[in-house]
């Protein structure tokens, strides 16, 4: 019966993870946020958005695609059957991370926030879908899952550390720059969706109404979003070796420096030949790849040791951290 009414707390009692296990299924559901983001282009690019027309059937009559439907109803069912991947990986977290000895219920928080942001997701999918991809939609969308991999990216990175408080590893004033560099590229991204739904690729054969923007122009406030972007991390990567922080954090930040470089050269070479659409899928990539370039930045910046929190003496305060 306890498997029944606790299947976390069953499994745990019989089964205990490897850090290694833990660590891969982490890292398998980042890698699905970031493959349903392209395969999502995809269906944008190949004009397959409302190749199944209605949600969450695919048909009013059939739940997967049709003959009738042919390629584009085969790609946009394939889009959202690749969800159902991404919630396997997303559950495998939440089962490694209760599973573990000691449990560690930070990880088992992440993976629930992971779950939840998939199901909003997938209905803010079906209105997309139903509003004939809106395309203030079809942004939400992709916002929401650039929320999936800032989860999935920090829940991967939780893996490797304690769940003692955090520590510091640089001044200050560098941790702040790095605030700074998270609102610059999150202001990036939002900016790019402010470009594709004022561009021409709509996601459908038929005429969709676009953002009331004009496409060069929101495509030039992108580029300078970009440059700022470029400018901040090139001022950590600068930062961080005159304040001589720990080794692999001045490898993330030029790690980061060589993808927004591959990134701005996709992007600029997309706008000089008229948005090809495997340069638009390359893009959509390589903005899942900078953020995630962005996180591990600002996430090497503190520790967590992997040791266990002393317990207080019996009436001593215990210090409650998020």
């Amino acid at each position: 019966m306890g498997a029944v009414f606790n299947p976390f707390a069953y499994l745990a009692g019989r089964w205990t993870p490897s850090p290694r296990t833990l660590r891969r299924a982490a890292f398998a559901a980042l890698f699905m946020s970031v493959a349903i983001v392209v395969t999502g282009g995809a269906v944008r690019l190949t004009g397959s958005g409302l190749g199944c027309d209605t949600w969450p059937k695919c048909t009013d009559d059939s739940l997967i695609a049709t003959p009738a439907q042919g390629f584009h109803g085969a790609v946009e069912f394939g889009n959202r059957m690749l969800t159902y991947v991404l919630c396997a990986a997303v559950g495998w977290v939440i089962l490694a991370a209760r599973a573990a000895k000691p449990w560690r219920k930070v990880l088992t928080r992440l993976g629930w926030l992971q779950f939840a942001i998939v199901m909003a997701n997938a209905v803010l999918g079906g209105i997309t879908v139903m509003t004939g991809l809106n395309p203030y939609s079809v942004a939400g969308h992709f916002l929401l899952a650039t929320a999936l991999i800032t989860v999935t990216t920090l829940t991967w990175q939780r893996t490797a550390e304690g769940d003692t408080a955090p520590r510091p590893r640089v001044p200050g004033p560098v941790r702040k720059l790095s605030w700074a560099l998270l609102a610059t590229a999150f202001v990036l991204i939002a900016a790019g969706t402010v470009v594709t739904g004022s561009g021409p690729h709509a996601g459908d054969s038929s005429e969709i109404a676009r953002m009331p923007f004009d496409w060069e122009t929101t495509a030039h406030v992108h580029a300078v979003a970009a440059w700022i972007v470029c400018a901040l991390a090139v001022a950590m990567w600068l930062v961080l070796r005159v304040v001589d922080a720990p080794t692999d954090t001045r490898a993330r930040a030029r790690d980061l420096l060589v993808v927004l470089l591959a990134q701005g050269a996709v992007g600029y070479v997309q706008f000089a030949t008229e948005l090809p659409e495997v340069l638009v899928a390359a893009h959509m990539l390589g903005s899942c790849l900078v953020w995630i370039a962005v996180l591990r930045v600002a996430l090497s910046l503190r520790e967590r040791p992997a040791g266990r929190a002393p317990v207080p003496a019996q009436g001593e305060p215990r210090l409650v951290t998020a």
